[in-house]
């Protein structure tokens, strides 16, 4: 699933950097009509993520990780095809549902579904594993674009997306496999079903404890799109920001290729030290990496920029697993996928926003963007100490 997971991210969310230029003059439109085209895509994605997280809870995690990979299969050999205008929405129409099928959410949702709250570990590797996308997206499409052209970089990947992720998600186990071999392996009086779903339907009828669901649904809901957008926002502009900072131009770009690495140094951080501890507990100490990263580089300005990067990435590389873990530990697996859509819906709509707005705001104010970012980090950081490490469900 993290090699599927690569794949997935190569050939979305790291593609249009490649091929921006050239598909534009192609087609005769903005340079940044392929950016727009992917926000397009990500609010398709958080608009069917609730849908795609219910799919995920009924029939498992296979037969819907492996639509995902028909669906950009097709964005893709659209995008290859494309004449204008509006062939590109088309084909990001595509994208969309195989960004709502095929990313993280449901990847999440799909081991959930696999192996319940035993989970955890399994999640933190598969980020590890997919936090090479970036080094694998770009490095590839980069080689194959300069052989072939940006039409055959799309094809390659659509060929890419049927000939091994397809297979690779068919792979995947049935769900009723593993959980009764899991069953066989424990004791039987720790098997508790019953309880399970008196406890849930208790719960349903309990106002007060519905009204503490909601809230604390709604932090996390906050957490997960504040941090969707400093990180988004970043991502596109960290370069820029480091130059505000006085950086070189070629030293702040080679810098800001850190954050990959620092991202799955985090991953690496959390598998090997912090599995002992309660996702919150983790992610509490993954939230305060931003606001100090922020303040260092106000203070000490371009010789800290590296420290920056490093501590932004690795913070964001365990705030990453967390979308998987938290709703995991805080509500348990039953109905994980479903709600795991709604949670996310405002991190893509983030996620979405992110490149237009943090670089409208970085041109208007300049470093001094540094203060959204360091109140942004903190406000996560206040959010997630409002929420207690004791689960909600059982």
């Amino acid at each position: 699933m993290g090699l599927a997971q690569i794949i997935a991210s190569a050939a979305a969310q790291y593609l249009p950097a490649v091929i921006a230029v050239q598909a534009a003059s192609a087609l005769d439109l903005p340079h940044v009509a392929l950016f727009a085209g992917f926000s397009i895509a990500l609010v398709i994605s958080a608009l069917l993520g609730p849908f795609a997280g219910r799919l995920v809870d009924r029939i498992g995690g296979r037969p819907v990780l492996m639509l995902s990979n028909i669906f950009f299969a097709l964005s893709l050999i659209t995008l290859g095809f494309a004449q204008g205008l509006w062939t590109l929405v088309l084909a990001y129409v595509f994208m969309g549902l195989g960004l709502a099928t095929g990313l993280f959410e449901v990847a999440f949702a799909a081991l959930v579904r696999l192996f319940g709250r035993e989970a955890r570990t399994t999640i933190t590797g598969l980020t590890l594993v997919a936090g090479f996308a970036s080094f694998v997206g770009w490095t590839v499409s980069v080689y194959v674009e300069a052989r072939y052209g940006w039409r055959g970089v799309c094809w390659f990947w659509a060929l890419v997306h049927l000939c091994i992720g397809l297979p690779l998600h068919a792979m995947m186990p049935n769900p009723s496999r593993i959980l009764a071999s899991m069953a066989d392996t424990k004791p039987k009086a720790a098997e508790p079903p019953k309880a399970i779903t008196t406890n849930s339907e208790d719960i349903a009828i309990n106002p007060q404890q519905r009204r503490k669901e909601i809230i604390v649904g709604v932090l996390l809901a906050y957490v997960f799109a504040a941090n969707a957008f400093v990180g988004m926002g970043l991502m596109m502009h960290l370069p820029r920001l480091l130059q505000e900072m006085g950086v070189a131009v070629a030293l702040a770009f080679t810098i800001s290729s850190f954050v990959g690495p620092s991202q799955v140094v985090g991953r690496l951080i959390d598998y090997f030290y912090m599995q002992r501890w309660h996702p919150l507990i983790s992610t509490r100490w993954a939230a305060a990496c931003h606001p100090v990263a922020a303040l260092l580089l106000m203070i000490f300005a371009g010789p800290i920029a590296f420290v920056f990067v490093l501590l932004h990435g690795i913070g964001n590389g365990i705030l990453i697993i967390a979308r998987g873990n938290l709703p995991l530990a805080i509500f348990g697996a039953n109905g994980y996928g479903h709600r795991q859509g709604w949670l996310m819906m405002p991190a893509k709509f983030a996620q979405a926003a992110a490149p237009f707005l943090f670089g409208l705001a970085l041109t208007e104010w300049g470093a001094n963007i540094l203060w959204l970012t360091l109140a942004l980090g903190l406000s996560v950081l206040v959010a997630l100490c409002l929420i207690s490490t004791q689960p909600l469900k059982a």
